[in-house]
């Protein structure tokens, strides 16, 4: 297995938009599947295995935190897993932690660090509630992507944090394992002349602005990264997403696959998207397969009076067509 990370793809604040409250909300993802998977998944004897994707995010969204140059009196990990945010982060950072997710088993294996002051408590991410105004610090890494009704969770955060309360998280995005979708969904175009949702959707970065915004936030910042991610072939990936409690969980999953289809996807999945890599030890070539998975990384803030606001409008003393000679002068 090996794994090479892409350049950082930066992306702007999205603008709200109108929306209609009288829509009612579609439930995509069967949430007590979810948790059946975490629990199986939780309880393997080798489930450390199969964390590498969410220790590697994990530990990005807690140097995240310690660039925020505060500390936080009380914080929560929202969808914590198996600590893969809480087991980075320092007392000296946040004073008081609570890891809540939908998995009792899960939050059983969370280990903390020395010196932070933590406790688990069990609560499913589309059910969050804190008091109102009681947090500096909501984090979460790696289990927004299912939750049906985002808009609706990313207002309970709101109204959880205090003022100027910062609210960091990362999520899947839409790019994620689109070469395991392309080659399922060409298998089973030929082999039974349909197509079904083998692969659970996906937020895209430019929507997770707008769901932020309608949630309440400002002084949003949105990236992604990449994680190529190469395996044998294309059934060790499935394995591992099922280790990772990442299968599929929507309710218009497929419960079968037939073997023919399977052996094609394979097939394809091999002919597009092969990956050749030298072992370092003996120096011969390994063929294998590559899988891509897309961070949605972003933080909002909660508004405060005291945070920076935009100049009035006409408030400007130099033209943008002057900008270049403004920068000329400063220089010399």
């Amino acid at each position: 297995m090996w794994t090479t990370l892409s350049k950082t793809v930066r992306a702007g604040t999205a603008i709200a938009v109108r929306r209609n409250f009288c829509t009612p909300v579609v439930n995509i993802f069967d949430r007590k599947a979810k948790r059946l998977q975490r629990e199986r998944a939780a309880r393997r004897d080798d489930v450390e295995l199969y964390d590498y994707i969410k220790e590697e995010v994990g530990w990005r969204l807690a140097d995240r935190i310690f660039d925020i140059k505060r500390q936080f009196h009380n914080a929560v990990d929202l969808g914590a897993g198996r600590g893969y945010v809480t087991n980075h982060v320092l007392g000296e950072t946040v004073q008081r932690l609570t890891a809540v997710d939908l998995s009792p088993t899960m939050l059983a294996q969370i280990k903390g660090t020395p010196g932070l002051d933590f406790t688990v408590q069990e609560m499913d991410e589309e059910r969050f509630a804190f008091e109102e105004n009681s947090l500096d610090l909501v984090v979460s890494s790696m289990s927004m992507h299912w939750v049906n009704d985002l808009p609706a969770c990313f207002r309970a955060v709101n109204r959880s944090l205090k003022p100027d309360g910062v609210f960091i998280g990362a999520m899947f995005g839409g790019e994620t394992l689109y070469e395991l979708r392309s080659a399922l969904q060409l298998a089973e175009q030929e082999r039974r002349g349909g197509l079904s949702p083998h692969i659970s959707p996906f937020t895209q970065i430019r929507d997770v602005g707008m769901l932020l915004n309608r949630g309440g936030f400002t002084l949003l910042t949105i990236d992604t990264d990449e994680l190529v991610v190469g395996y044998p072939s294309m059934f060790e990936l499935m394995y591992d997403l099922k280790g990772m409690a990442e299968s599929n969980a929507a309710f218009s999953r497929p419960l079968h696959i037939g073997r023919d289809t399977l052996m094609a996807a394979a097939a394809i999945y091999q002919d597009m998207y092969a990956r050749v890599s030298k072992d370092d030890a003996t120096g011969l070539e390994q063929q294998g397969v590559s899988a891509t998975f897309q961070i949605i990384f972003f933080v909002g803030w909660k508004p405060c009076a005291t945070q920076p606001q935009p100049a009035e409008r006409g408030s400007a003393t130099v033209s943008f067509k002057d900008l270049g000679e403004v920068i000329t002068k400063k220089k010399q």
